[in-house]
Order: structure tokens, then C-alpha cells, then sequence
């Protein structure tokens, strides 16, 4: 899947967590590619496993959801207009514009006043495409310098002691979207390193030199509790690959996970693994710790079509459609419509959040709505029957 050509940019919330591969062709391993290791025979993620449990159902939004989702409105300063960029424990990163320009910005559980990452060079041209931080000190942030997806961007960390930020790369190649992984002081991210591939780098926070640990045709990495985990083509089709968050040497992924195949949009948080199967007739699928297979968990339509951005946490599964954005409660086995039309939910580290337009976009009057609610401390949907 290739990123190069001029095209359209979509807003911000459609890029976040985007999973590109930096180009078609497999070619030769690059350098840190793991060893060989034994597992089981490939599964294709498109046939579905034997013995899977029946899929689950939609139901209504409930009213305690709906009230939980209104009283954690976020009301930005006045005189700037806010777009979601990231959520995670305790914190959300956001996109705040004014009279006074475009900066970064990330609100933190507990602050009422947002806290500047950045000031954007350009307020028109650049945007936060993504973020992570370490709930402490660290914050890790990619600009996108453009409003074409092949455009260049930088990424940057800030220091929560000095209030400062720096830049830690800049991406000009074709390449995965940046989506940085903060962890024990450490940022890690991928770019394009030309030739179809890209590499994924590693650095400390507090300055050093950065590390290639892996170099292929991939995607942007994600943590999966101790595994930094991305989508790779290898063999002539894709495969997840894995290493360990502490040092980037290769790890094993669960055997149900490492068997999988053409996979795309795939996410975990270590114990849940999500990921959507099949091109003609998706579904969304779900392996947990300790059950022997996956699960078809939501194959009907129009919940499946175009899904993408999946995000885990907990219980709940998320993911968007070019229509609208979905929950899924794996407890329960129910998911329900969480936003209005074309609104964009994500669910990260115990914390949801929505965005969406009251209104029409573009229309007058239009107003821009972000939510952040505490995840677990939402009922469960009702159960299917």
C-alpha cells in the first residue's frame, strides 16, 4: 500500500492512528528483522476459525451512556476551536485554533487550563496529526507540515519540568503515518527510509541519539502491553510482527495472533487483539488471553463497511466507518452507534473520546463537539436477547 501521489487531506480525526504500509512490494528483510521461530501453521484472517462463538448485536445507546458522554463535555478557551487528536489515562491531546494562531495542546485529568506543546509555525497549513504521553513527564507529538497525506512531518517531544519542546525527526519520504509510542523515557516511531520501507526508530526522551531497531515495509507501531507491535509485509501478504518495548529485540506474539495473515487495522492493549478480516465481506475480529481462538465479533453491515481506527480498551472496542463510530462491549457481546453521523470515537487506557459536529460541518452555526469520559466507569450494553 503505497504513500506517494498528492491527495486529498482528510481532517484530522481520519488520519490519527492511520496504518499505511510504505509500499507494495516485500523485498528483502531488513536490518533487525526477527528470526525465524516456530508457530503454528499461517491462518488467513479470512476464513473464518472453527468453533467461533456466535457474533454480536447492535442495541440502542443508553441513556446513562448518552448522560455520561454530555457532562464530559470539554469547553475550550474562548475564542479557539478545538479538534481531538488523542486520548489516553487521564489525558487528551488536542488541536486548538484562534485569532492568535494554531498550537498543540494537551489536557491533562484534574487542569482546567490546556498546557501549549507547540505553537504551529503555519495555522493554516501544518496539524497535529498524533500524540502520546507518559501520564508524568514525556509527550511525543508528529505536525503534519501540509494538507496532503504525502506531505512532511515532524515530530517532537516536550518536557512536562520545562514546558519545552524539541524536534526529534523530520519525515520527508513516503511512509507510514508518525503515530509515537512514549514508554519508560524512551519515543518510538516509524518513518519512511525510501525504497518502499520504512525503519522504526527509538530514542530517549530526554535527548540521545536515535536507534533503528527494525527497518521493512510496514506500518507505525503500537504498544501492546510490553510488545511494540506493527503490520508487515513479508512472504507476499502481511503479518504482524513484534518486539519487546524495553530493549527492540524480536518477541513472540501469542500464537492465535502470530498465525494471522492479511489482517488490516489491527490494535491491542496486551490483552485484547482487534483486527478486521476479509475485503469483500469484513469483520471484526477478536482474540483475548486465554481463549484458544478468535472471535467473529461484528460482521454485519453497515457496521463493518470501511471499518478502520480501531482502538481498545478494557471492554470496549471502538472503531469508525466512513459514517459514523461504533462501541463494542466485549463483556456483553453487543455494540451500539456511539457518535452522530460522521463523528469519531476512540477508546485508550480506561479514558473515550468523542468528536463530532452539532450540525452541519460546514453550515453556520456549526459547532464542533469534543467528549472524554472514564471508560470503566460505564455500564455495560445490554447483553443481546
Amino acid at each position: 500500500m503505497g504513500t506517494s501521489g498528492r491527495r486529498r487531506l482528510l481532517p484530522v480525526p481520519l488520519l490519527t492512528g492511520a496504518l499505511l504500509l510504505a509500499g507494495c512490494s516485500s523485498g528483502a528483510a531488513g536490518p533487525g528483522t526477527p528470526p525465524a521461530r516456530t508457530a503454528p501453521a499461517p491462518a488467513s484472517s479470512s476464513a473464518l476459525p472453527s468453533g467461533v462463538r456466535a457474533a454480536a448485536c447492535q442495541v440502542p445507546l443508553p441513556a446513562a451512556w448518552r448522560a455520561a458522554f454530555a457532562a464530559g463535555e470539554y469547553r475550550p478557551p474562548p475564542g479557539e476551536r478545538a479538534v481531538l487528536t488523542e486520548t489516553g489515562p487521564g489525558w487528551t491531546a488536542l488541536q486548538l485554533t484562534g485569532v492568535a494562531g494554531r498550537r498543540a495542546a494537551l489536557v491533562r485529568r484534574g487542569e482546567t487550563a490546556p498546557r501549549t506543546l507547540l505553537r504551529l509555525a503555519d495555522p493554516v497549513e501544518h496539524q497535529l496529526l498524533a500524540a502520546d504521553f507518559d501520564g508524568r513527564r514525556w509527550a511525543a507529538f508528529a505536525v503534519l507540515e501540509g494538507r496532503s497525506l504525502d506531505s512532511p512531518w515532524s515530530l517532537y517531544v516536550w518536557d512536562a519540568t520545562t514546558g519545552r519542546s524539541r524536534r526529534l525527526a523530520r519525515a520527508d519520504r513516503p511512509g507510514p503515518l508518525p503515530h509515537p509510542v512514549v514508554h519508560d523515557g524512551t519515543v518510538l516511531w516509524a518513518q519512511g527510509t525510501g525504497s518502499g520501507k520504512a525503519t522504526v526508530f527509538a530514542a530517549p526522551a530526554g535527548g540521545g541519539a536515535p536507534r533503528a531497531w527494525h527497518t521493512g515495509v510496514l506500518d507505525s507501531p503500537f504498544a501492546a502491553g510490553g510488545l511494540l507491535v506493527w503490520r508487515e509485509a513479508a512472504g507476499g501478504g502481511t503479518r504482524l510482527t513484534a518486539v519487546s518495548l524495553r530493549d527492540g529485540r524480536p518477541a513472540p506474539l501469542p500464537p492465535p495472533v502470530a498465525a494471522l495473515r492479511d489482517l488490516r487495522s489491527a490494535v491491542s492493549d496486551g490483552t485484547t487483539w482487534a483486527w478486521v478480516a476479509g475485503e469483500s465481506a469484513p469483520r471484526l475480529m477478536v482474540w483475548r488471553s486465554g481463549r484458544a481462538r478468535p472471535t467473529a465479533a461484528v460482521t454485519a453491515s453497515p457496521a463493518v463497511d470501511g471499518m478502520d481506527q480501531l482502538r481498545v480498551s478494557g471492554r470496549l472496542l471502538t472503531w469508525r466507518t466512513p459514517e459514523t463510530s461504533y462501541g463494542l462491549d466485549l463483556d456483553s457481546g453487543a455494540y451500539a452507534e456511539i457518535t452522530p453521523a460522521y463523528g469519531y470515537a476512540q477508546a485508550a487506557g480506561g479514558a473515550l473520546a468523542l468528536a463530532y459536529s452539532a450540525g452541519e460541518a460546514k453550515a453556520a452555526g456549526a459547532r464542533p463537539v469534543i467528549q472524554v469520559v472514564d471508560a470503566d466507569l460505564l455500564p455495560g450494553l445490554p447483553r443481546c436477547g
